[in-house]
Parts: structure tokens; sequence; C-alpha cells
């Protein structure tokens, strides 16, 4: 037992970024920890089966790891004013842009990163976990630790013949956003929903905290930085509401188009190769990626691994869709260019046990 949750994050960390600004949101008493190498080989390995961040300990001294869940726990847990909207159409959209923030904006996240903003990421990463040592011995620690980190960036698709794509794309997103922050707090109203909090997980840690990449939307996007600044320091926990009426505001269309043109591709054309699979592997675990696909981004074409995570956050925005059976929805999907979304079958289905991803 202790007297406060503990959150194992870091201020580098994309996902450290989005559960932190729910649990500021949601008035959590908590206290942020970097961990050090004893907890990964104590805590968050045994548990996880590699070293990952975050992860909440719990006060009564359960742990909890992957954004989603860490949000999912406390709601069922602590009640009150809930970031999940209970209207189709807001819900519907808001776990949308929550799988689009989790899942797709991790390729600018980490293009931005590590083509513009290396050498101060490498200090950052040094600096964090030898805070005494002299500057060459923090770089020298922070290119270690970097590496793997870095090896990611082509697996995810990154490459000079994908980079235009994903500048244009990334910038173009910025100016959807800007133009819908402009008139409203978040995006769906006076309050975040869990749509907000998977945006700003690439949004705040990489793309404005990162110096470049933050001076670029600085100049580019202004409203999307005071937002990434309520994300982080909620000037109003816990108040706000959503929109009336099940409205979703246009100025968030194109945002919602972008991902069904963008991203649903990628997929539909995971699901499929994940079912393929799964025919050839079916008593093999999961792994965390099974082989490369094609992807494209403002006609720039690319490969980038197939990872079956996202199939998850994909069936959690299905099954919502698949139990609402609702005209309003279809009509919906129809104005966003989201057929495919409707076509996707999803088998195997899977679900998160034990902290991992197993079939359902």
């Amino acid at each position: 037992m202790t007297d406060k949750h503990i959150l194992y994050g870091a201020e580098l960390s994309l996902f450290s970024g989005k559960a932190r600004a729910y649990l500021r949101w949601k008035n959590i008493d908590f206290e942020e920890i970097r961990p050090s190498q004893d907890i990964y080989r104590n805590e968050i390995v045994p548990l996880t089966g590699y070293p990952v961040i975050p992860v909440v300990r719990t006060i009564e001294g359960g742990y909890v790891q992957d954004t989603t869940d860490i949000i999912d726990y406390f709601e069922n847990r602590l009640g009150g004013p809930s970031v999940y909207p209970d209207t189709p159409k807001q819900k519907l959209a808001a776990l949308l842009l929550e799988l689009y923030g989790d899942e797709w904006l991790v390729i600018p996240a980490m293009h931005y990163r590590w083509a513009y903003n290396k050498d101060w990421v490498v200090r950052e990463f040094g600096a964090a976990l030898l805070p005494d040592a002299d500057e060459a011995v923090q770089r020298k620690l922070g290119e270690k630790v970097s590496t793997p980190f870095q090896g990611f960036v082509p697996l995810l698709g990154i490459t000079k013949e994908t980079i235009p794509g994903v500048e244009q794309s990334y910038e173009a997103l910025l100016a959807e956003l800007n133009a819908h922050f402009e008139h409203h707090d978040y995006l769906f109203g006076s309050k975040p929903s869990i749509g907000d909090f998977g945006l700003i997980g690439p949004l705040y840690a990489h793309l404005y905290r990162d110096p470049k990449s933050g001076e670029l939307m600085e100049r580019l996007a202004p409203h999307v930085v005071a937002w990434v600044k309520r994300m982080q320091h909620p000037p109003t926990p816990l108040e706000g509401r959503f929109l009336e009426n099940d409205a979703v505001p246009e100025t968030l269309l194109p945002v919602l188009k972008r991902m069904m043109r963008e991203q649903m591709p990628v997929l539909a054309d995971a699901a499929l190769k994940l079912s393929e699979w799964n025919e050839a592997h079916a008593n093999e675990p999961l792994p965390r990626a099974i082989g490369m696909h094609g992807f494209e981004l403002e006609g720039c074409v690319g490969q980038r691994m197939i990872i079956p995570y996202s199939q998850w956050m994909l069936r959690r925005a299905k099954d919502f869709y698949v139990e609402a059976k609702s005209p309003l929805l279809d009509a919906f999907l129809e104005d966003i260019g989201g057929h495919r979304f409707i076509e996707i079958v999803q088998d195997p289905q899977l679900k998160r046990e034990d902290h991992k991803l197993v079939r359902a």
C-alpha cells in the first residue's frame, strides 16, 4: 500500500504524456517517477515482459500498463465526469481519434524527433538517466539508450521516399486542428474526451516539447499549442461538458476524413494479414509485429510493420459501432469516408489480458 498512485513515466515518453494528462484532468493524487534500472528489472519487466512506460502502481499495490487500460481503470473505479461521451456520434468519433493519435501520429512524432531534434533528445536521455554526470558521459549513455528508438523509424515507414508525404500530411493536420481549436477548447466542447487524450501523446511529448518541432507548431498552429498546454495543465479539472445534441463540429470533419483516407486502408489490410498469419500460427502467442505491408501518405508510397496492437485499438471503435446498430452512425461514417471501417472484419479478435495482447 502507498499513500498515492505512482506513474512510472518520463517527459520524453509519448505515452507518458497521454497518461499524465488524464491523471491531471481526473484530479487523481499521483506522483510521477522516472523508473530506475532496479524498478525496470524488479517491477516492470516481470509484469510486462519488456522495459516499457508508462505503468501505474496503484495505491492498493496493483499495476496497470497501457494508457488506454490506465484510463479505463480509473474511469471504472472513480466515476465522476467521464472522458467518454455518452452519445453515439461523439463517442465513435472520440474512439476513432484515440486510435488515430495512438497508432498513426507516431509516424510524424518519430520522424520529427529523429530528423530534427536528435542531438537534443540524446542529451535529454543522458541527462535524465545520469543528472550528475558530465556532458560527455551523459551523451554517451544517451546515444546507447536512444539507439533502439531510432531503429523503429524505418519500421514505421519513415524513409527518404516517404518523408515528403509525412511532413505534408502533418503540416496539413496542424492547419486542420488549428482551425478547430480556434473555436473549441477540446475536440467536442469544453472538456477533454478520450480522443483528446489519444492526440496529446504525440502532439505534446514529441511534436511540441522537442524544440525544433515545437517551433514549427508555434509558427503554424498557435491554437494547437494552446490546446496542448490546456491538456498538460488543465485549468479546471473535472469541469466542462461535451457539446449538446451529439454534435461533432464541422471543423473536426477534415481530421476524421484524413484519418479515414490515410490510416484506415492500413488497418483494413492489417486485419487481413493478421487473419492469414493466425491461420498459419494458431498455436503461437501474438508477436509485436507480423511482417511489413504498404501504405501511402500524400502520394508517397512505403512499407511499414504490421502491428497487431492497432487491431485491438480498432476493435474498441468497431465493437461500439456494431453494438450501436445506428443508422445515424452509418450516415456519419459515410460523411467522413468511413466505408473501409464499416467493411473491416476482425478475425481473430484481440483483447488485453495480464498486460499482454491475446486472442479474444
